[in-house]
């Protein structure tokens, strides 16, 4: 991908610079071989374990690298950002360990637990301002205050100091493994961690291939890149927090677009499917962003075969109370689970008909809600049905139609679907 203007790139020098800076309050993560991946993509895969930092991410190299650069008079005045995620807690951390005075700006509905972990970061040296709905508010606001006061945004993605701390990683990776790296996936939010990283890969390794990947219902980085221009979407799904972006940093699109060898989509029910397999299977507890560089692998099947791998496991902040939802996703994306409007004779004995002569013996009713009404021969449900095998959704179909008792299909009907999932 050919860079149509250039303003900067992070010099080798600075990211050794930063290195050297954030070593009090970064760690070295591992660089661990992951034998079940390897095995399954017969491959050498690793993981670059970020989801192991004090903050449990790798936001807290660039926020610490950017707030450790600021001069005598910035540091007094102080620092805002705003974020409801990751970036955030990188930034009250920081703020603690070089005693600088930090505003927080996160939209109101924040989960109480970020709210508590960016506090238990920050402690007296932070002020957290919840404003506004979304992010768009909250930013709104801390540029304001910004603008008001003299104080520094201290930007998630768009500044140079913060990309050259990102970059770290990408040094590590380089110092951590003896054999050539073939492929390195990372995530793709607002570019921050992929300019960094593909600056110095391709610099010190240039014959690695470096992929982006992003959310299907967030890619501002694709669209920018077809484009050939930084574009911002009108709408996103905001679900991969820690990846969906409506536009991504102008100096991130223009690394990204010189440096980038590919920049691919995920669904994100494909990306809850590996959050659980993670976590059953090798105990890896991610969130769904710190997710997207190992779901994207399926894709990369034949090109990584015998081939030495590394994925940036990105972040582990997952909220528990996300659970479900996650649960739900992955079965819809795995087609497992099935919503249907049912159309129940209204007698005795037609739900214990459908459930002994309909569903299978591995088929469970996970949802169902039915209003009996008068003078109708039929009343309709909504009935939500997990399958032990996708393939026995086209029997299940067949049985409803033969015996009456089908209505309508919901799962390929967005406008209805969003009110059950």
């Amino acid at each position: 991908m050919k860079a149509e203007k250039q303003t900067f790139f992070p010099s080798i020098e600075n990211v050794k610079a930063a290195a050297e800076t954030i070593k009090k309050v970064s760690l070295v993560t591992p660089l661990s071989k992951s034998l079940r991946y390897s095995k399954q993509f017969e491959s050498n895969i690793f993981f670059k374990r970020e989801d192991l930092q004090v903050v449990r991410s790798y936001k807290i190299r660039g926020a610490y690298n950017k707030i450790s650069s600021l001069s005598a008079s910035e540091s007094q005045n102080g620092v805002v950002c705003a974020s409801a995620g990751n970036h955030a807690q990188g930034v009250a951390l920081s703020c603690k360990l070089l005693e600088i005075k930090g505003t927080i700006y996160m939209p109101a509905p924040t989960p109480n637990q970020k709210i508590e972990q960016v506090r238990m970061f920050g402690e007296h040296f932070i002020d957290i301002k919840l404003v506004g709905d979304t992010f768009d508010d909250a930013y709104d606001a801390a540029i304001l205050e910004c603008n008001e006061l003299g104080k520094t945004f201290i930007h998630p993605f768009n500044d140079a100091k913060v990309i050259e701390g990102q970059a770290t990683i990408g040094l590590e990776i380089l110092q951590q493994t003896k054999v050539p790296i073939d492929y390195v996936f990372i995530a793709v939010g607002g570019g921050g961690l992929a300019s960094g990283l593909s600056t110095v890969f391709k610099e010190l390794s240039p014959n690695t291939k470096i992929i982006g990947v992003e959310p299907s219902g967030a890619a501002s980085m694709s669209t920018s890149l077809k484009n050939n221009k930084n574009t911002m979407l009108n709408s996103i799904d905001k679900f991969i927090d820690g990846a969906a972006v409506k536009r991504v940093g102008d100096l991130n699109f223009s690394i990204c677009q010189a440096n980038l060898d590919d920049m691919v989509t995920i669904p994100e029910g494909k990306v809850c499917e590996t959050i659980l397999e993670l976590y059953n299977k090798d105990a890896i507890v991610v969130e769904p962003a710190g997710a997207l560089s190992i779901s994207v692998l399926n894709l990369f099947a034949e090109a990584i075969k015998g081939k030495n791998v590394v994925c940036v496991v990105s972040g582990s902040n997952n909220d528990i109370t996300r659970t479900a939802e996650i649960k739900e996703r992955a079965l819809l994306s795995a087609n497992l689970k099935h919503y249907f409007i049912v159309k129940f004779p209204q007698r005795a004995g037609a739900l214990k008909e459908f459930v002994v002569d309909i569903l299978g013996e591995n088929d469970d009713i996970t949802y169902f809600q039915y209003a009996k009404k008068t003078n109708r021969e039929n009343g309709s449900a909504v009935v939500g049905i997990q399958l032990k095998s996708a393939s026995d959704l086209k029997p299940l179909v067949a049985k409803m139609k033969k015996q009456n008792f089908y209505g309508d299909y919901l799962n390929d009907k967005p406008d209805l679907f969003q009110f059950l999932v």
